[in-house]
């Protein structure tokens, strides 16, 4: 029972608990929007799946950390290209959420009549399909960002089902703020295609930081924050006048 008084290891369960709800506000983000396209009596229910699945896939490739690691082994070369299998999965899951992206505001564009013909062909299988290709990516990336930070498979295990409980919790308010707020979708979209270009660059072996990333869309969220504030200002002063 001496790890409950070890300060070294709840700082690193702190840490890494944290890293993994960061890493873990896209794949959010990705299924409440894609959650939307369900009748609003599905949607919480294709949130939990969603993210459960997410735990699930965390929890598997923990157990099998071998196999992680030999993700990264080189599959092939391409003109000078070493390719491994996590390589080939980022490429994949960032064209993915590209297609998705560009998919999701054109419809929002192109206004209630494409939305409406979106959600009418949407099943709560095809939903659920599209948040287990998107969580394997996530999955690895997660996973091996645990793997390289921690030793010990009990904190990983613990910081990853912390991590996704905060997520599960915050999935229902997020969801409802996305779909008050249509701006707020539209920023919410934006921040998913920036993670999809940075999965394709990371694919091709050029890291972007995701300090970059996040910084910007939290300054974006930021700037939209106000934006709100002051339009509900005016509606209050209008309805007051």
């Amino acid at each position: 029972m001496d790890w409950i008084l070890d300060p070294t290891l709840w700082a690193s369960l702190a840490t890494l608990t944290a890293l993994e709800i960061i890493l873990g506000i896209d794949n959010i983000i990705f299924v409440s929007i894609v959650a939307e396209s369900l009748p609003e009596v599905q949607r919480p229910m294709a949130r939990r799946v969603g993210l459960g699945l997410a735990l699930i896939l965390r929890l598997a490739m923990l157990s099998a950390l071998a196999w992680i690691v030999g993700l990264t082994a080189p599959l092939a070369e391409i003109l000078g290209y070493t390719l491994s299998w996590r390589d080939l999965i980022l490429l994949l899951g960032g064209l993915f959420l590209l297609y998705k992206g560009t998919h999701e505001i054109h419809n929002s564009v192109e206004g209630d009549h494409e939305g409406t013909k979106a959600k009418a062909g949407a099943t709560f299988a095809a939903v659920i399909g599209q948040i287990i290709v998107l969580d394997l990516v996530f999955s690895i990336d997660s996973v091996i960002t645990a793997v390289g930070m921690v030793e010990d498979l009990g904190i990983m295990i613990a910081a990853v089902v912390i991590a996704m409980i905060v997520m599960i919790a915050a999935s229902g308010p997020i969801a409802r703020f996305i779909e008050q707020h249509p701006t707020t979708k539209m920023l919410a979209l934006s921040f998913l295609m920036l993670v999809g270009v940075a999965l394709v660059a990371d694919g091709l072996h050029f890291h972007i930081p995701r300090g970059y990333i996040y910084f910007a869309v939290f300054f974006s969220a930021a700037v939209e924050v106000l934006n709100l504030v002051a339009t509900n200002r005016k509606k209050k002063a209008r309805e007051a006048a």
